[in-house]
């Protein structure tokens, strides 16, 4: 019994700490959007994809914060989610110069080349976050299941228990009953 509540009160506490990391996750997300939004409004098709990268994000943490309910759904989209920061710090990264050109920035060429610099940078704690979120989010899941599956042979006997219980109860009532119609026939 003490080793289950040992389980209970860490996988809470892996709770906290997955819910936590899906909090700083949404705020990467949401900062992530601004240097594509400065270096030109309306952005480009690379611009797109990034924006595109940072929304999927932003819906897999908060899919993160229920994740409890649909661990596919947020599995799904962290997978989902990964690969695009990983083609987007690719991009970024090993093709600065071909990055900014597709980018199209009105801005002085050092201020768009700053502003690409953080987007990557921003993709990368991005894709690091992520990768943490979806180990824990596997330990808790496993978790989870293991302390349903404590659960269920607890439920099983009180279960039966209880069943024994009515059909005692069920046979005493019908005992009495023939006894009360046995007295009053005599």
């Amino acid at each position: 019994m003490g080793s289950s509540k040992t389980r209970r009160s860490s996988c809470s506490i892996l709770n906290l700490v997955l819910s936590l990391f899906n909090f700083i996750l949404l705020i990467l997300s949401v900062a992530s959007l601004a240097p594509t939004i400065c270096l030109k409004t309306p952005p480009t098709s690379l611009g797109y994809a990034l924006v595109t990268i940072s929304l999927i994000s932003i819906l897999s943490s908060f899919v993160g914060f229920c994740s409890q309910f649909c661990y596919i759904t947020h599995f799904a989209l962290l997978l989902a989610s990964s690969a695009g920061q990983l083609l987007g710090i690719l991009v970024l990264f090993a093709k600065e110069k071909w990055s900014l050109s597709m980018l199209k920035s009105a801005r002085d060429p050092r201020e768009a080349k700053l502003l690409v610099r953080l987007e990557c940078g921003v993709l990368m704690a991005m894709f690091v976050m992520q990768m943490g979120i979806l180990i824990l989010s596997c330990v808790v899941r496993n978790c989870c299941v293991r302390e349903y599956e404590e659960l269920e042979p607890e439920k099983r006997r009180r279960n039966i228990a209880r069943v024994q219980e009515e059909s005692i109860a069920e046979v005493k009532n019908k005992e009495m009953g023939e006894k009360m119609k046995n007295d009053v026939e005599a």
